[in-house]
């Protein structure tokens, strides 16, 4: 055996003996007194550790329900957007049924707008719209075109499966009309700034802001008592032959969707119309 062997062994049955006669406890406890703030040290980082851990787990936890929430957020959404389309194009629909209920003496055919033309060409303005339905569908040229509000137009060209609808508030578009109190007849015209004009109004007949406007029927191109809209102003002049009035159309013509077009109707009788005109 060595000698630091020995030393050893000499030291740790002295060491022995002290503890077992008491007088190791004094330093026992001085050693154990400082070593307390070390083990609080050592058990308030292990809590901490532990803390960051838990929150960081939280943390993951709170990241995948907010990301289901917010793909739960986007269903709905679009499930709410899709809910009100439909129950606008079902509103349309609606009063498009009733319109045909009212005019049960008309022939119709629905039509979606898919496009729509607003312009200008070097000939003249341009205000178009393009519907879904055509020729496959029975419609032709020349037929008037409405929605529940009124007149929109008529059809000027027509595909398989497509035909463009020329607006009432297009210069080239005219109708022959008459206003609802009177009588008074003229022609509505459309204008470059998308309102309407009825000219060429007997200068004796009364014609008054507020009156309706609707077809006359006659000519034959459109049937009669389509509305077309309101009275706004009455030009009139002593010197000239002819009084006019501007005209605010019923039919929303920037929010076209869904339409109805006049496949069949019974022609305005002229003769009748005359006769009726001459026992005023």
């Amino acid at each position: 055996m060595s000698r630091q062997s020995v030393l050893s062994l000499i030291l740790t049955l002295i060491l022995l003996g002290l503890g077992q006669l008491g007088y190791l406890t004094p330093l026992r406890v001085a050693i154990q007194t400082a070593l307390v703030p070390l083990q609080e040290s050592i058990s308030s980082t292990a809590q901490d550790l532990l803390g960051q851990s838990n929150l960081s787990k939280n943390i993951v936890t709170l990241q995948s329900r907010v990301s289901e929430l917010e793909t739960t957020n986007e269903k709905l959404l679009i499930e709410n957007v899709q809910l009100r389309e439909m129950a606008r194009e079902n509103e349309q629909l609606h009063q498009l049924l009733n319109y045909t209920r009212s005019n049960p003496q008309f022939n119709y055919q629905g039509a979606e707008v898919k496009g729509r033309i607003i312009g200008i060409d070097p000939t003249n303005f341009l205000y178009y719209v393009y519907i879904d339905v055509g020729a496959r569908d029975g419609i032709a040229k020349h037929m008037p075109v409405v929605t529940h509000r009124g007149l929109v137009g008529r059809v000027t060209e027509v595909g398989p499966n497509y035909a463009r609808v020329l607006m009432l508030i297009d210069p080239a578009s005219a109708v022959n009309a008459v206003v609802q109190n009177s009588r008074a007849t003229g022609t509505v015209r459309g204008t470059i700034d998308t309102s309407l004009i009825m000219d060429r109004i007997p200068q004796n007949e009364q014609v008054s802001p507020g009156d309706i406007v609707l077809t006359s029927g006659l000519g034959g191109n459109f049937p009669s008592k389509l509305v077309i809209g309101q009275v706004t102003e009455v030009i009139q002049r002593d010197q000239d032959l002819f009084q006019t009035a501007r005209i605010r159309p019923t039919v929303d013509f920037g929010k076209l969707e869904t339409v109805l077009v006049i496949t069949a109707f019974e022609p305005v009788d002229i003769e009748s119309e005359i006769l009726q005109q001459q026992e005023k």
